[in-house]
């Protein structure tokens, strides 16, 4: 089906600044936080990452849909998918690609989007969105194909809940545990799933990592009668300052003495425990060409970021527990702490990429190695004095 033959769509965001354009995906409707993403491909992996959930992503790069998408639902963590379904509540882009071509590909992104019941809207002027959120910030917007009236289309922009305070990661977090990797692996990973990203649980299996994930809200204990050699926190969506719950979660398995590494949303819960605040950002991180400053080696590193809270560098500077280990260099956000004296690190920036550069992928080595530590201590010196 050619562009031209589909139906109309709108897009109209909370300020008022409305588009029209061609629809793409599931016909109907959507409304959640619009955000932009600036990677030149990876859109497959974008759209199903755990962390955009209720978010409508606009994808900076104008051709979208070119290469299609793979079904790797029969083998997940071993495929491109970065979780098991389209998380995304909408897509926008510049020029839908009606034709694609993909060594194993198995068929459009159109395709998919309409199997998750995903709208999206094309033929808009992308790069003049991206320059609005720039200027204007993150706010609420609404995808429409039905041809819903304008009144209408602001009653349901004015009904949805605005992302500061939305606690979304129990809507992705896995109901039951599972296990990747090898069972006679070198180190054994409890990893706490609050929407994780399936690229790190390959960075583990790869690194001889038997991994447990456990859902957000299994007990500790449980965690720690499996036998873990270190503790992963997960990424995820929505504000961290809206999981209380969570926060008590990490305080018990910092009380277990065991390595942790805390990615994006666990890097922010790791903040809040130690009583520094998390702050809503004007319009996010979100792409695969972040530069990071290492300030504990001195090397810049080239990342992939997906997050709309940060830590409050002020506080985080000044705590006497906490050192600031990585630093963002186009605004001097936080994107790396570690607590001092113990095994307990984290990035604000996503080191298993997927998409994105592998500079941070030292990060999993880097976790592998506490581990290695750990189990060289004796157990009897490992208990907290």
């Amino acid at each position: 089906m050619l562009t031209s033959q589909r139906p109309k769509a709108v897009l109209l965001l909370q300020d008022g600044t409305f588009f029209e354009g061609r629809a793409i995906g599931a016909p109907g409707t959507s409304v959640g936080e619009i955000c932009f993403n600036t990677g030149m491909t990876g859109y497959q992996e974008i759209i199903t990452d755990p962390s955009y959930t209720g978010q409508v992503m606009v994808m900076a790069s104008p051709h979208i849909g070119n290469y299609g998408v793979k079904d790797d639902r029969a083998q997940p963590v071993n495929g491109e998918s970065e979780g098991p379904r389209v998380s995304i509540a909408g897509l926008v882009v510049k020029k839908y690609s009606e034709v694609w071509s993909r060594p194993g590909g198995s068929g459009p992104l159109d395709e998919m989007l309409v199997e998750a019941g995903v709208p999206g809207i094309s033929d808009i002027d992308t790069r003049k969105l991206v320059r609005h959120i720039r200027d204007s910030g993150a706010q609420n917007a609404i995808i429409d194909s039905t041809g819903l009236g304008m009144e209408e289309l602001r009653r349901k922009l004015d009904q949805a809940p605005a992302m500061a305070g939305l606690e979304l990661s129990s809507k992705v977090s896995t109901e039951k545990p599972y296990e990747a990797g090898t069972p006679g692996a070198a180190f054994r990973v409890a990893l706490v799933d609050f929407g994780i990203k399936l690229n790190s649980i390959r960075c583990l299996v790869e690194r001889d990592c038997l991994v447990r994930v456990f859902p957000m809200h299994a007990p500790v204990r449980d965690m720690l009668a499996w036998g873990p050699h270190g503790i992963l926190l997960s990424n995820g969506p929505g504000d961290p300052g809206a999981m209380p719950q969570a926060q008590e979660l990490v305080k018990e398995v910092l009380a277990a003495r065991l390595p942790v590494f805390g990615i994006c949303l666990g890097h922010q819960l790791l903040a809040q425990v130690h009583g520094v605040r998390t702050l809503k950002m004007h319009h996010g991180h979100r792409g695969i060409n972040h530069p990071v400053l290492n300030l504990v080696t001195g090397k810049d590193e080239i990342t992939s970021q997906n997050h709309g809270f940060v830590v409050d560098a002020e506080q985080a500077g000044a705590h006497p527990e906490l050192e600031i280990t990585h630093k963002h260099l186009n605004d001097g956000s936080v994107a790396g702490l570690r607590l001092k004296g113990r095994p307990v690190f984290s990035a604000q920036h996503h080191p298993e990429a997927g998409p994105g550069p592998n500079d941070s992928k030292y990060l999993f080595d880097e976790f592998v190695q506490a581990m290695r530590a750990h189990k060289a201590v004796p157990q009897a010196r490992k208990e907290p004095a």
